[in-house]
This record gives C-alpha cells, sequence and structure tokens, in this order.
C-alpha cells in the first residue's frame, strides 16, 4: 500500500498561503507609505530601506542635502520617488548640463560666484536651480507659478516673494520673457530685487534688433553689458540670444520710461528703426494718374512692421483707428482679419465723429468708441456729410463725414452737424506710452494736415509705431478724364511731404487707399 501525501501536501498549500498573506500585508503597508504618507519614511513607518542625506545620482556627482532635502519642523527627509526619476531622467540630465556650461561660462567672465545668492525666474522644473547648486552655487532658489520643491517656489512673475535688493545674481532661461503676459511688469519685479551691481542674464529666442531694443528698454535700471549667440538644447530653442545686465544705481528707476524724443518735436531715430524703414516698401514717388487703381494695388506691396520684427517685449498693444466708420469698414474687415498681431491681444479704439455709426459699436466687444472727432483743440465743430439721396441703405449711402473748413458752405446734398472734436494729441499722450506697441489707421478727409503737424508739435508722434494714411490731395477724377477733384486743395507732392517727415521721425508710414 502507498503512503498517504495528503499531510505534507496540506502543509504546503498552508505555509505558501501564508507567505502569500505575508506578502500583500508588506505590499499594502508599502503602498500606504509611498501613497498616503507621501514623500518620507521614518522610523516609526514600515520601511525596507532610508537614503541619506546626500548620495550619488548617476552622471550627477554628489549632491548636498541642501540640494534635495526637504526639511520640516521635526526632521529632515529625502524628496519623492518620483522627483528623484525626473532628476535621474535622460532630458533632466541634459538640460542640467546645458544650464551648468552656460554658469560655468558665466562664472569665467565674473558676473557670477559661489557666494553669489541667486534667483532663477519662471522655471517651471527647476533644472536652472539644480545646476547652480551642482557647480557649487548653492544659496539659489527658483519661482515659477507653481512650485515644485525643493528648488522652485510658488510666484507670479509680477509678484515676487522677496525683498528689494535680495539677489545677487537673477536668471530667465528658457525664453521666459517671450512667453509673460506683461514683460514690464516682469521686468519691474527683477530689478527691483537685484541687489545694485548685481547681474540679470536673460535667454530669448529673438534675434532681429527692434525688439532687442525694446527689450533693453524695459530695464532702465540696468546696462547691457554682454550679449552672445548660443545654440539652444532642443528643437524648441534652437537659438538662444543671452544678454546679460548690471543694474547701475543712479541710471534710471526701473519704472520710469526712457524718452526717445530730443526735443518738443523731434524723435530720435535709433538704427534699428532705419533698417526696418530700409525693409518697408517704398513710397509711390510720382503721383498716379489713376490713383484708385495704384493705391488700391499698393496695399499688397505693404511690408507690416510684425511681419519684420518680434513685437514681444511691449507692455501694452493698442490699435487707434481714426475716422473708424462702421465696425466692418477697416476694424473688422481689415485689423481684425489681416494684420499680423503675432498672437497679441490689443486694445481697440474707433474714433467716429458721425453718430449713424455709434450703435453698432454698443454691441462689440473689445472695442472702446469715441464718438467725437479727433482735432487740434477741444471745441465744436460744423461735420459736413454727403449723402447719396438714392441710396437704399443709410450707412452705405452716407459719404465720408468732414470737418468743415472755415468760410466754406456745404453742398446741396450735404448734411452739416454739429459735433465735438478733442484734442487728440493730448488725448495720445495720456492714453499710451513709449513702451506700448501703438498701430494707427488715419482716413480723416484731409484733416490730417492738421492733426500730423499736431502730433509733431506736441511730441506725441513718437508714440505711434506705425500708420496707415489715406493722404487726401485733389487727384485726378474717375469720372472725369483730365479733372481734378475740388474737394480737397493739397497736391501728391504735399502728402509726400507729409509721409516723408512721418519716416524721418521714426514712424513706419504706409500710403493707404
Amino acid at each position: 500500500m502507498e503512503p498517504s501525501a495528503g499531510k505534507p501536501s496540506f502543509m504546503r498549500n498552508m505555509m505558501v498561503r501564508v507567505l502569500l498573506f505575508g506578502v500583500l500585508v508588506v505590499g499594502v503597508r508599502f503602498a500606504y507609505v509611498v501613497t498616503i504618507r507621501g514623500e518620507s519614511c521614518d522610523l516609526g513607518d514600515f520601511c525596507f530601506f532610508s537614503l541619506p542625506e546626500s548620495f550619488n545620482l548617476p552622471g550627477a556627482g554628489k549632491i548636498g542635502a541642501s540640494a534635495i532635502v526637504v526639511k520640516d519642523a521635526a526632521r529632515s527627509t529625502f524628496a519623492a520617488p518620483s522627483r528623484v526619476d525626473l532628476w535621474t531622467s535622460k532630458g533632466w540630465r541634459k538640460a542640467v548640463q546645458f544650464y551648468s556650461s552656460v554658469f560655468q561660462d558665466l562664472i569665467v567672465d565674473g558676473y557670477l560666484t559661489p557666494n553669489s545668492k541667486s534667483l532663477c525666474v519662471e522655471t517651471s522644473a527647476g533644472q536652472d536651480v539644480f545646476a547652480l547648486r551642482e557647480i557649487g552655487v548653492v544659496d539659489a532658489i527658483g519661482t515659477a507659478k507653481k512650485k515644485s520643491p525643493p528648488l522652485v517656489v510658488s510666484a507670479l512673475p509680477s509678484r515676487q516673494p522677496f525683498d528689494d535688493d535680495t539677489f545677487d545674481f537673477v536668471f530667465s532661461g528658457g525664453g521666459a520673457f517671450d512667453k509673460v503676459m506683461r514683460p514690464l511688469d516682469f521686468a519691474s519685479e527683477i530689478a527691483r530685487t537685484l541687489k545694485p551691481e548685481g547681474f540679470l542674464v536673460v535667454h530669448t529666442k529673438t534675434k532681429d534688433e527692434y525688439s532687442f531694443n525694446s527689450f533693453v528698454d524695459l530695464f532702465n535700471c540696468c546696462k547691457v553689458v554682454k550679449t552672445r549667440e548660443l545654440d539652444g538644447m532642443d528643437s524648441s530653442m534652437p537659438y538662444i540670444r543671452e544678454i546679460v545686465l548690471k543694474k547701475e544705481p543712479g541710471i534710471l528707476s526701473h519704472g520710469t520710461p526712457k524718452s526717445h524724443s530730443n526735443s518738443v518735436n523731434k524723435c530720435s531715430v535709433p538704427g534699428h528703426k532705419k533698417e526696418l524703414f530700409r525693409k518697408a516698401e517704398p513710397l509711390i514717388p510720382e503721383e498716379p494718374l489713376k490713383p484708385w487703381i495704384t493705391l488700391k494695388r499698393n496695399i499688397k506691396n505693404i511690408k507690416y512692421l510684425p511681419s519684420m520684427a518680434d513685437i514681444s517685449f511691449k507692455q501694452r498693444y493698442v490699435y487707434i483707428d481714426v475716422g473708424a466708420r462702421s465696425y466692418g469698414s477697416s476694424i473688422g474687415s481689415w485689423f481684425r482679419k489681416q494684420y499680423p498681431k503675432q498672437n497679441k491681444t490689443f486694445e481697440v479704439y474707433a474714433i467716429e465723429a458721425d453718430k449713424t455709426f455709434h450703435d453698432e459699436y454698443k454691441l462689440k466687444k473689445r472695442v472702446t468708441l469715441l464718438p467725437y472727432a479727433a482735432w487740434v483743440r477741444n471745441e465744436t465743430l460744423s461735420f459736413e456729410i454727403n449723402q447719396d439721396p438714392g441710396h437704399k441703405d443709410v450707412e452705405k449711402g452716407r459719404g465720408m463725414g468732414r470737418i468743415q473748413p472755415g468760410q466754406s458752405s456745404a453742398s446741396s446734398d450735404a448734411v452739416v452737424d454739429q459735433i465735438e472734436g478733442f484734442d487728440f494729441a493730448n488725448w495720445l499722450k495720456n492714453s499710451v506710452s513709449e513702451r506700448d506697441f501703438v498701430v494707427m489707421k488715419m482716413d480723416v478727409e484731409g484733416t490730417e494736415f492738421d492733426l500730423i503737424p499736431r502730433l509733431f508739435e506736441t511730441g506725441a508722434i513718437c508714440l505711434i509705431d506705425e500708420i496707415f494714411l489715406e493722404c487726401h490731395y485733389n487727384r485726378w477724377q474717375r469720372c472725369c478724364p483730365g479733372e481734378r477733384s475740388s474737394k480737397y486743395q493739397k497736391t501728391y507732392d504735399q502728402c509726400l511731404d507729409l509721409f516723408s517727415n512721418l519716416r524721418n521721425s521714426g514712424v513706419l508710414v504706409h500710403q493707404w487707399w
């Protein structure tokens, strides 16, 4: 008879079940420690290992406890396993090595020392902070909207949680300045926290001189001491312009804009603006025999300023339509759809004295209507509007309104209204600054010969970056070959002088139709 094997088999099954149950308990306990308690493991917890306050990460060298240890009130604990995994990843190490190389060059040049109290702004993951600590600049911290302890604390770009004159060195990498909504506020906060004689280093994507000078204008407290070009670390930013600035006490407060006008009626024209004008479409030197064809075709040749330069480093973006008429006349049909805005949000002002169009603007969002006539002073004016009596659509049949010249009489089919005019140049000076990007379209039926000289006289012309100007002169008439319009007294040469004076004063003006 075979001996019975039932009892040993039963015992083995029991031992296996006990062992599996033990493994299950250990697994549940470990999951609790990692997921519920989070980031820490002390003597009171069921732990299989503990990590020293400093250890060697692969390829990273020795990392001090200050770089990876979060201190509680009662104990020091090691950073979360997931964060350690991040710090040892290939992408992380590539970024750290890139920034380490950048910072070592800055140490050689004397802009950074191991004793520099350092800040890295808008650094989402903190690779630059990590690189600073790794090369021996241990007193370094980063800021971003979302914190990433222990390297990065939470802060808004325009509200850094530090006292004035705190840091010896501030770094902005990854094209952070190219992305912020209000770069002047960001720049002001950096300037506030940077010590006198301290250094700011910025990495930006921009290449053109217009945007470079716009960036420098943000920092009136600082002067540029060095710029260089670098290869980026990946395809998201293949080209880097590195700008090094030094805070110089006594130049200007960081909140005070620099002036680009050197007299009451003359703007300085730096070289980078002259270069833009050389790239722009040329003015039409000879009076066109068929202006309704030539000038309309010329619109296709226009080189918009944002198509030639980066406009990122401006505080605000403003479009002013002087003589706007209906919303669809130019704001809706042209500016909204065709003007290259580089994904910037523009504040839009419509200046239109003809009350026929006012109600339409009440329904338009993000458009501010000024229901007056742009003029050289505040006063009541006579406003002449020619009307096509046979046109069924009142708005489409309504002629262009213009301020009635003195001592002139209206035509028989014209309507004359009393309107309020306002000092346009004075309004402009109170509404925008030289740090804003200002675009203007002007179609005012001959009043440009009053408004433009007033803009020069007051210096308000220096606030405008780009103008689309329709100049009204005694052009050849389409209906009657060989005859000129009697509505306007100015000549084409006078219009050409107006355009030339604007370009010579640093304003990119285009002949508009």
